[in-house]
């Protein structure tokens, strides 16, 4: 699957847990959960919790950076649960595609009345 294809996975089962769980109101943690099993449902392979380590001139600093969800090894995802937007989120998700080298991430808002109006593409030279 390209990452376009897989971005449509992970929307359709964006709205399916948001439609089923309700929101918003709970908590990023539960919506995560929630959309791991519904991409495992889809035949998705699903990576939780990453850690990426960070280099700084040939150095591996201390802090690695955890990422929330990894795609079929081709699109990240970045849950949030937030009343209010803020475009900082999508600067990370630009930034955490860089240092993984991938193409596609997906940031959601899982605190909007309507998920579809939370969700943010963001790419990397695709």
């Amino acid at each position: 699957m390209t990452e376009n294809e897989i971005s449509k996975v992970i929307v359709d089962s964006a709205i399916e847990v948001h439609r089923t769980l309700g929101g918003p109101g709970l908590l990023e943690c539960v919506y995560e959960e929630a959309v791991v099993d519904e991409l495992e449902r889809r035949g998705m392979k699903v990576e939780r919790q990453l850690s990426v380590p960070i280099i700084y001139k040939g150095k591996q600093l201390g802090m690695p950076l955890r990422l929330d969800l990894k795609v079929n090894g081709l699109v990240l995802i970045d849950n949030k649960a937030v009343a209010e937007w803020n475009p900082i989120f999508e600067a990370q998700m630009l930034t955490y595609l860089r240092l993984t080298k991938l193409k596609l991430g997906l940031v959601i808002n899982f605190g909007e009345q309507y998920v579809k109006n939370g969700i943010h593409r963001v790419v990397n030279g695709l």
